[in-house]
């Protein structure tokens, strides 16, 4: 199912979620229902997120590299594929050049 190229009716914090420096930049989107979302971008780098929730990452618009947890190998991902990341786990993320923007939902 391809994922939104907009989002209506969200409440956002002011407040970004700022990682390694400022090289990976979040907001939070909060939903009606409770549900949550981040939007963000990662500038080129290599980076390692831990997870509580299940999350599914869709890239908006670049490419990135991931190695979830207990794999061996990176994948890459472009603008307008996704992948999904297990709870209580953890992934890299790495952007080789240019930026990676992606819309995480957390399942």
């Amino acid at each position: 199912m391809p994922f939104p190229t907009q989002i209506d009716q969200v409440s956002v914090p002011v407040k970004a979620n700022v990682y390694f420096d400022g090289k990976v930049v979040s907001h939070t989107l909060l939903h009606a229902d409770g549900s949550k979302q981040t939007l963000g971008l990662i500038q080129p780098g290599e980076y390692r997120f831990s997870t509580g929730a299940p999350e599914r990452m869709d890239i908006v618009a670049g490419n990135c590299r991931v190695r979830l947890a207990g794999l061996p190998d990176w994948s890459g991902y472009a603008s307008g594929e996704s992948f999904d990341v297990p709870g209580d786990s953890a992934f890299e993320i790495a952007v080789d050049d240019g930026l990676c923007e992606y819309l995480c939902s957390f399942l």
